[in-house]
């Protein structure tokens, strides 16, 4: 019913900007919260950003990226971005967008009812 497919990826240089974009193709896109996980090498996947499907849009962020990530979100062309500024080499990893119908909270995993295949973000010194 719902599918999300994730653009942006690439090599970017430590300090650099990148913008990842994720496409929703069904129905009420803004009626579902998205996210952004990300899974770095050898570990597991973990929560990035996250905004809500309210007009207000609140957004949320993990420590790691605070202050450097921003979420987004265009209901009128059902795309949510993220925009990385100051990656960091910790930043690589497979970055996946997720949706979320009815949920309880952005950083549980089990509460995103679908996932997009993932774009590679490398970040090099």
């Amino acid at each position: 019913q719902v599918q999300l497919v994730e653009s942006g990826g690439g090599l970017v240089k430590a300090g650099g900007s990148l913008r990842l974009s994720c496409a929703f193709s069904g129905r009420s896109f803004d009626n579902y919260a998205m996210g952004w996980f990300r899974q770095p090498p050898g570990k597991e996947r973990e929560f990035v950003a996250a905004v809500s499907w309210t007009t207000t849009g609140k957004t949320t962020y993990d420590d790691s990226v605070k202050g450097r990530f921003t979420i987004s979100r265009d209901n009128a062309e059902k795309k949510v971005y993220l925009q990385m500024n100051d990656v960091k080499d910790e930043d690589t990893a497979v970055y996946f967008c997720a949706a979320q119908f009815g949920g309880v909270g952005f950083r549980i995993q089990h509460d995103y009812n679908y996932w997009g295949l993932g774009t590679q973000v490398t970040v090099s010194s």
